[in-house]
């Protein structure tokens, strides 16, 4: 049976493209269009359509309000189709954080032509959204400015590093897990499937909300206790040891297993410079990306972990690593962040790092 869709959008124009996209796929039916919420809010009355795709802004109530009254009355997938900006994606991420599966982006010009490109992407996120676990959210407020909540005291270390990679639902995965960091944990280096135009603004969030320091990741950057750094988007991001310091290399390289930042570019460059110093976990998201890391990570001696499929939005790479014979342990998501710690902190497998 095909996925039933409504989209959700102020312009027509982008109706109009969406619609034709969408509806070249056999297994995707485009059961309406609707030009503002309150249309939108009789139409899934009326239709009661498998998946939404959403503008975030439109008249007459704004994308974020209406998601956040649909996630407390009808919870139900929902992807977001965002302006590639700072302010498009600063919205996106209040998105997700309300509940949205994931979201593409749609140029301000060109829009046509931008949207037809990403006509596949689209069409794979509607489907896997159809299968998501969705569930209304407590978020915290839009542009969440809590002063930095508190860690646990007394974790201190010089040489562990914390490898982590997501996707579709990672960047409210990774809010949690970093939200339970102590200030002084292990550093972290962290992959998440992110637009280049998103993950600055990506990592301020996680800035705000962590007790560690967050930014986006810079080429030479040393990796040190109590910060957290996040790939930039379109660069990939690796570890690089000099001597015994532990460096982010950014490279601009290829996409490897069709992304760019990839989290199997991260993973296998954790296995060869940190080896058995490391410690590493995938979280939610579509596709195998970061499996093959997982694995070389795995067999070198690093522990590592999977969020479960029941906290997962998709369960496609956690799964995926698992299948694979390259995940120690699986663990729901709010169990992560103090097992990675308890395993950082453990000295009985702590290996002598070779002289650099």
């Amino acid at each position: 049976m095909a996925i039933r869709v409504l989209i959700v959008d102020d312009s027509a124009l982008v109706r109009q493209v969406l619609t034709q996209v969408l509806g070249e796929d056999p297994d995707i039916e485009v059961v309406g269009t609707a030009q503002d919420p309150f249309v939108a809010r009789d139409m899934i009355k009326q239709l009661n359509p498998d998946v939404l795709t959403l503008d975030v802004e439109m008249p007459r109530m704004d994308g974020l309000t209406f998601l956040e009254n649909l996630m407390r009355l009808r919870p139900m997938p929902v992807v977001m189709v965002s302006s590639l900006t700072e302010a498009g994606a600063e919205v996106t991420l209040d998105a997700l954080s309300l509940g949205a599966v994931d979201f593409v982006t749609k140029p301000k010009l060109e829009v046509v032509k931008g949207l037809t490109e990403y006509a596949g992407e689209l069409a794979a996120k509607v489907k896997f959204a159809a299968r998501a676990k969705v569930q209304a959210r407590s978020a915290p407020a839009r542009g969440d400015q809590r002063p930095k909540p508190r860690g646990a005291a007394g974790f201190r270390t010089t040489d562990r590093l914390i490898a982590i990679g997501a996707s579709a639902g990672g960047t409210e995965a990774i809010r949690v897990v970093l939200e339970m960091m102590p200030p002084d944990a292990p550093g972290i280096v962290i992959t998440q499937h992110i637009p280049a135009e998103f993950s600055r603004a990506f990592a301020q969030r996680m800035n705000r909300c962590s007790p560690m320091a967050v930014c986006e990741a810079e080429d030479g950057q040393q990796v040190v206790p109590g910060y957290a750094y996040i790939a930039p988007g379109g660069y990939h991001l690796r570890i690089e040891r000099s001597g015994a310091r532990w460096l982010c290399r950014i490279g601009d390289d290829a996409p490897v297993s069709r992304h760019k930042p990839s989290v199997d570019v991260l993973f296998r460059s954790v296995a060869q410079a940190a080896g058995r110093n490391a410690v590493a976990a995938i979280l939610t998201g579509m596709g195998n990306d970061g499996a093959a890391g997982m694995l070389e990570m795995h067999q070198v001696g690093i522990p590592t972990l999977a969020q479960d499929e029941a906290t997962s939005v998709v369960w496609g790479m956690p799964g995926a690593a698992v299948k694979m014979g390259g995940v120690d342990e699986i663990l729901p998501l709010n169990r992560i962040a103090g097992r990675l710690l308890e395993l950082a902190a453990d000295e009985s497998r702590r290996a002598p790092r070779t002289a650099g």
